[in-house]
């Protein structure tokens, strides 16, 4: 069995159902590691020879230029959605097929969130990561059970995945919670995760030793 033969069938969620559209976050910048950008390149790569479609911010430049060209070099789908503002700072992907041009940025990701089967996040700054940290949340409280994964360059997301440990140990996280994270540095293997992601069966205001309620997490 080839590679893509195995990631086709890992994209199968049992269900009849495959994860078609995907959510990348990432930087608008392509940041001071050349693998940076070739990772990109071939997470677009992996997502067009599975034909999933790419939603993502509409931006020609960084991180998101390079997932955006990759597809559309192999015939991919993508779907890009950006605010007016940013349209104006000229910084859009104009020749997508499909772009898709919203009033701020909140509605941005509202319709990213709503058109995503699942998120992968990618090496970015603090949009990315106020854009998977809500997605987490989402999940959490029931919002939607859809995946979400750190793509981990170079060990980007470490330390983020330290400091989620962290909150974990000091008891403002429940591990079950912490667990609906994926993380892999391979494109295919963090697909494969994320299909078989089920989400955590947990009541987010679970009780103390002393029965009271906790807002906690």
């Amino acid at each position: 069995m080839d590679r893509w033969e195995g990631l086709k069938k890992s994209l199968y969620d049992g269900k009849g159902d495959y994860l078609k559209r995907i959510c990348v976050f990432c930087g608008s910048s392509s940041g001071n590691n050349s693998k940076y950008a070739k990772s990109a390149r071939n997470l677009g790569a992996t997502l067009a020879e599975q034909d999933v479609t790419l939603v993502y911010g509409g931006s020609n430049i960084g991180l998101m230029g390079e997932i955006a060209n990759s597809m559309i070099d192999r015939n991919g789908n993508v779907i890009g959605i950006i605010p007016q503002v940013l349209v104006d700072k000229e910084v859009a992907f104009t020749h997508l097929q499909d772009l898709r041009i919203v009033n701020s940025m909140h509605e941005r990701k509202a319709l990213m969130a709503e058109l995503a089967d699942g998120f992968i996040s990618m090496p970015g700054g603090f949009g990315t990561l106020e854009e998977t940290i809500e997605m987490l949340t989402w999940t959490q409280l029931g919002i939607h059970e859809k995946p979400i994964g750190l793509f981990n360059i170079e060990g980007y997301f470490d330390r983020l995945c330290g400091f989620i440990d962290h909150m974990v140990l000091e008891g403002f996280l429940v591990q079950g919670f912490r667990d609906m994270l994926l993380m892999d540095h391979q494109p295919d293997g963090l697909l494969d995760k994320m299909i078989k992601f089920r989400p955590p069966q947990i009541d987010k205001w679970w009780k103390d030793k002393l029965g009271k309620p906790r807002l906690d997490g």
